[in-house]
């Protein structure tokens, strides 16, 4: 039977299935008004007809109010607005259920890039021997955030997960429970979550569904591609970041680290136990009976045994299940040998650590911190580093650094930064005690400009007791400047004696970690690419040199603005130039329940990543990812226009203003979504170095506006037309998977801008010029890349994509049309002799609520 075309098992499955489900959705009373559902139809309209007409988000709810209610008091259009907002919300977690259980319909589970594919693929081009040898060695490295971008509390996740069940199986009166359980069920946080609290929100995906997916991948790929040959190489391994993150987190403490890194470690045996329990059942044999009694006696006493760590170790388990295995092959005819394999397999992946908990710090926080190690210990008189410290040259102090050792206690400090930091170092240790070393053996430094960030975070953990650290130390690299400079960084590093010593303890691996999000904010989107490619290369050829295996880690968020977008086509652009050991990517707020939500989602996702890395090597065409020199000549110029064209709009005098004014920037802040505060800095005065590259993004997508997707790429590409040299650009993209990959994603930024919304600033006293120059921009970058790509229309490749964005753009506009009504009416208040500060308040609370909506409404761009 002929498989549908995907757009139409799309328009089936979800579009059908969408107006089906809304229309009972919207007659479900959730209060004692009940006609809530009834009106929200009507204002939706209202909005597409009003931006129609051009009107502003102020006269189309005016002449709503007019319309179709009796003359309402102040009080009660307030009232109506939020209801509509908590209808709203509710309206994208059902077509979030829609899609989730059409996943596997409308996406091909077995088609292009998913494990049977590559198999088929390998067998048909004779490179099975390559695929395997390639699979020995090569990860993916899905790395979970606490990034604060998903706006679901726990409770509605679940909603979400028997939604998407209920509808899978057509159960209409579950469905309708399960609509009118959402209807009262909070989404809104009163208390901000602890680190603590975001660790177990993302414990759950590990323990319901990553278990189960990691495990049935590594299986296949061990039964169909390797069959007898034990597969030694996990394939995938998972990191963690809540609890470890520290970055700008005041409320990360060592205790929470470490009670993070038991959770993980009591979850991981907990599904053990679960396993061996459902053994047990079926495993009644003589004598192997009693090895599974011992081993659920013993994972027992490790969970339940107020232990502080486990009475078995992984590798002692792994030799019970083998000793289990070789029984039940020998004397039982292999019987339930598939279940036995299967445990065996999960151990080997997760052992008793889950997901390796990595440890985050500022290189400025390590400066701070360092320095005031040189001054107190000075004043204890402890000889550690040379009198004159301070004043030694970068090299002098390099070469100290370098020298230093010993066991620092953190509480003779008085500093309680350099207390905390050094605490942190303690945390890792106990980890690696008592979940294995693969439970917290990375400490990354954000914001590294220079060796001596590196040095000063190593001499740090020296001092700890720790002489030969079991630690990787990661240089993040995030500013355009940085990444210019990262090569030498990693030169003079490769070429330490000590670090270099460091390095051959931990096999002559070295990961560096590459920020997308901040690059963008940076430099724009072309340039903060771009300079990521170049540094990868640079980063590639230098480890090359020296023999260094390097593996890059890219902080990547959801939307293209922070390195999002279509993932798993960008890894595969990558060509021969650039190292290939692994993929390793964050995987942040809305991303991780869109792309790994559910187990069809999760495995599929997780194959596609996985064949990303595959396609370069095995299957690598070098037409598509190698550059030539006049296509990298066209993709610099390129850059560097885009990027000139971002930093002068970054100067300009009404940039910070406007995001401060006009924007729901600093409503971030008050969402309660995160641990973490929304800026770096302790300032009142916003300043763009403090800016945290989410609520930067965030607040140009709620104006529907996604500038850091797409500024300077139309200025650039209008720049080569006015030359005659259009042809250039359009020959990178016929050329470059990587360029190609580029302009999709940033498309898909263009697509959910909608400036209709905000036309009313165009006449602005103030920010009408400002306003006039980002649609100039749009309108520009919308051209010029129909024109490069010869589409005519935005995503013309990805039909099914852009209908769910047209859809859910299409459900939140009443959304985003409240929030701009409530922005301009705190404005009006502001304005006023004596601003009515109840009033404020109100308004204020509005914008806050409309905020995520419109977020988990963004969950496709990922």
């Amino acid at each position: 039977m002929l498989r549908k075309p995907k757009m139409e098992r799309f328009n089936e499955n979800v579009l059908s299935k969408h107006q089906i489900y809304n229309s009972i959705f919207i007659t479900l009373p959730f209060d004692t008004i009940t006609n809530t559902g009834v009106l929200l139809p009507l204002f939706s309209e209202m909005c597409e007809k009003g931006y129609q007409d051009k009107q502003n988000p102020t006269q189309i709810i005016d002449t709503f109010f007019e319309k179709y209610q009796d003359n309402p008091s102040e009080n009660q259009k307030q009232d109506l607005l939020f209801r509509f907002i908590q209808y709203i919300e509710r309206q994208v977690v059902l077509f979030d259920a829609i899609e989730d259980a059409a996943f596997p319909i409308v996406n091909n589970l077995d088609g292009r890039g998913t494990l049977r594919s590559i198999k088929e693929e390998a067998e048909a081009k004779n490179k099975t021997d390559e695929l395997k040898e390639y699979l020995k060695t090569f990860k993916i490295r899905p790395v979970l955030t606490a990034h604060p971008t998903q706006f679901y509390p726990g409770p509605v996740l679940g909603i979400i997960t028997d939604l998407a069940l209920a509808i899978e199986n057509n159960d209409l009166i579950l469905i309708k429970k399960l609509l009118a359980q959402l209807g009262k069920t909070p989404f809104f946080k009163k208390e901000k979550p602890t680190p603590y609290d975001e660790a177990v929100s993302l414990i759950w995906y590990l323990e319901n569904v990553f278990y189960q997916t990691i495990s049935k991948i590594f299986t296949y790929i061990q039964n169909n591609i390797f069959e007898d040959t034990e597969l030694q190489n996990q394939i995938i391994n998972l990191g963690f970041w809540p609890g470890g993150d520290r970055d700008g987190n005041p409320f990360v403490t060592s205790e929470i680290t470490k009670k993070v890194a038991e959770r993980l470690r009591i979850t991981i045996l907990k599904n053990y136990y679960r396993d061996i329990r459902k053994l047990k059942r079926r495993i009644t044999f003589v004598k192997v009976d009693k090895l599974i009694s011992e081993l659920e006696a013993n994972i027992y006493k490790s969970i339940y045994g107020g232990v502080e760590k486990p009475v078995i170790t992984p590798e002692v388990f792994l030799e019970k299940l083998y000793e289990i295995k070789t029984l039940i092959i020998e004397d039982h005819q292999s019987l339930f040998l598939d279940e036995v394999n299967d445990l065996i397999n999960k151990v080997k992946i997760f052992a008793f650590h889950f997901a390796s908990l990595d440890i985050r710090q500022d290189s400025r926080v390590h400066h701070h911190v360092l320095t005031n190690i040189v001054k107190e210990t000075r004043a204890l008189g402890l000889d550690i580093f040379p009198d004159n410290y301070e004043s030694l040259s970068d090299e002098a102090q390099i070469e100290a650094l370098g020298k230093v050792k010993g066991k620092l206690k953190p509480e003779i400090f008085k500093d309680e930064m350099t207390r905390k930091t050094l605490e942190s170092i303690y945390a890792m240790q106990v980890i690696q005690q008592n979940n294995g070393e693969l439970g917290c053996n990375r400490y990354i430094i954000s914001n590294n400009q220079t060796m001596t960030n590196v040095m000063e975070s190593f001499a740090m953990i020296r001092l700890c007791n720790w002489k030969e650290p079991s630690v990787d130390v990661i240089p993040l690299f995030e500013t355009v400047n940085d990444l210019q400079g990262a090569h030498g960084v990693m030169e003079q590093l490769y070429t330490n004696e000590v670090y270099a010593a460091h390095l051959k303890r931990r096999g002559n691996k070295q990961t560096i970690m590459l920020g997308f999000s901040d690059g963008t904010k940076d430099g724009g989107y072309l340039m903060a690419n771009w300079s990521i490619f170049k540094a990868k290369e640079e980063l590639t050829a230098i480890s090359r040199k020296y023999d260094i295996k390097v593996m890059f880690f890219d902080g990547r968020g959801g939307p293209p603005a922070r390195g999002g977008g279509k993932t798993h086509q960008f890894y595969a652009s990558l060509g021969s130039t650039i190292s290939d050991e692994e993929v390793q990517l964050t995987i942040q707020g809305q991303t991780i329940s869109s792309n790994f939500g559910t187990l069809d989602s999760s495995g599929y996702n997780l194959e596609q990543l996985l064949s990303s890395g595959i396609s370069n090597r095995v299957f690598k065409n070098d037409k598509h990812s190698t550059l030539s020199d006049e296509d990298r000549d066209t993709m610099e110029k390129l850059a560097n226009i885009s990027y000139q064209a971002y930093t002068d709009f970054k100067s300009h005098d009404k940039f910070i203003p406007y995001l401060e004014r006009m924007s729901t920037l600093k409503y971030y802040a008050k969402t309660n979504i995160g641990s973490r505060p929304s800026k770096r800095g302790k300032s009142d005065k916003l300043v763009f170095s403090d800016l945290r590259a989410i609520p930067f993004v965030g607040s140009w997508s709620q104006l529907k506006q996604n500038v850091p997707g797409f500024y300077g790429v139309g200025h650039a590409i209008a720049t080569f037309e006015a030359d005659g040299k259009l042809e250039k650009v359009k020959t990178l993209y016929k050329n470059s998977s990587f360029f190609k990959t580029l302009l999709e994603n940033s498309m898909m930024s263009l697509s959910k801008s909608f400036f209709e919304l905000t036309a009313y600033m165009k006449d602005d006293e103030e920010f009408g010029a400002f306003w006039q120059l980002i649609y100039e921009e749009y309108e520009r970058s919308k051209e010029m890349i129909l024109k490069v790509t010869g589409y005519e229309e935005l995503m013309e490749d990805s039909r099914e994509m852009r209908a769910s964005i047209k859809v859910r753009e299409s459900i939140v506009l009443p959304l985003l049309t409240i929030q701009q009504y409530a922005l301009r009416r705190i404005q009006e208040i502001n304005k006023q002799k004596s601003p009515d500060k109840k009033e404020l308040e109100v308004y204020e609370k509005i914008v806050t609520r409309s905020l995520f909506g419109n977020i988990n409404a963004s969950r496709n761009s990922a």
